[in-house]
């Protein structure tokens, strides 16, 4: 299916498990106190935000490893350079397809999107020895990638078909190329939040049908949902279908767990919602419409009292007066 087509809702999951974790909504404050608190943890001796991040432990390296992976293994789980994870895959040719890839998620992570975009893409299609897969399998598994699928809302994805997809749509998005983007997340399994990723790039292009058909239906269950719903909700403003925007916003108000920042959104889009609407029933064309009539009787009398102002005049010197 491509990615402009509208076949129906995109954001149904029957797996039992994902590998994505609790979404992040990203404010002033959360970012101020991650900044201070990564800093201290790292000050105390914890894994440095430049680093590949990893939900618990780093898995030990068993003694039998080869050289190849024990030099992808360091690159990995010790290093901050995606340069030194570049040179492991040409020292290593059967695994260049696996380091491009890890590169490519220390490089989103670390905010080079540019060079994110091009490592990932390249490994993506470079192909793997069974070695590299094996090692992928064995030791990547607690690998996280913290994706932004819409704006300020980051989730954590285990590393993963999802997790390199998503990170290679994020980071063309964040590069201005809005329709490879799109075409890239439109081929991952149906999830909340693949769905958001492509609704965000979707709406940024003006596809606002291909959003309310992608999310009909939808439910404020989480703080995903109901950023899906805010991103409905514009579509359908744009489309000048304020009820059924007003329905998506009154959604993601109904849940009271949801997050703060995006019921203040949600207020934010139903105010501006009920200007657009105002502005639409005091519209000054609106109020002119009887006026046209008004003003073509007015030019007719002023024109009728000037002509017979001149017709007595004229009528005054020929009696002489």
């Amino acid at each position: 299916m491509s990615a402009g087509q509208s076949l129906g809702p995109i954001y149904r999951d029957t797996r039992d498990l994902t590998p994505f974790g609790s979404p992040q909504v990203r404010t002033p404050v959360r970012d101020i106190a991650d900044g201070v608190g990564g800093i201290l943890h790292t000050a105390l001796g914890g894994r440095s935000g430049a680093l590949l991040s990893v939900d618990g432990t780093i898995p030990r390296l068993k003694r039998i490893s080869g050289k190849a992976a024990k030099a992808v293994y360091e690159a990995t789980f010790h290093n901050t350079d995606p340069n030194r994870l570049i040179a492991a895959g040409r020292a290593y040719p059967g695994w260049a397809g696996l380091c491009y890839v890890l590169a490519g998620l220390l490089a989103h992570q670390q905010g080079g999107y540019l060079r994110a975009s091009e490592l990932l893409q390249r490994g993506l299609t470079t192909r793997n020895d069974d070695d590299a897969n094996q090692f992928a399998s064995g030791y990547l598994t607690r690998v996280v990638t913290r994706v932004e699928v819409a704006e300020r809302l980051e989730v954590p994805v285990l590393f993963s078909e999802e997790a390199v997809f998503l990170a290679l749509s994020h980071s063309l998005r964040e590069t201005g190329h809005l329709e490879a983007a799109l075409q890239t997340v439109a081929s991952l399994p149906p999830s909340l939040p693949a769905a958001l990723a492509r609704c965000s790039v979707a709406f940024a292009l003006g596809r606002d049908k291909e959003v309310t058909v992608w999310t009909e239906g939808l439910l404020n269950a989480d703080d995903l949902s109901a950023a899906l719903l805010l991103i409905r909700a514009r579509s359908l403003r744009r489309l000048g279908a304020s009820k059924a925007s007003q329905a998506a916003l009154q959604e993601v108000l109904r849940r009271r767990k949801t997050h703060l920042a995006l019921r203040n959104d949600a207020l934010t889009d139903r105010a501006l919602l009920l200007l657009d609407n105002g502005r639409r029933s005091l519209n000054p064309r609106d109020w002119l419409r009887g006026r046209p009539a008004e003003l073509e009787t007015f030019e007719v009398i002023r024109k009728d009292a000037e002509e017979r102002r001149l017709w007595e005049q004229e009528w005054k010197a020929l009696n002489g007066e």
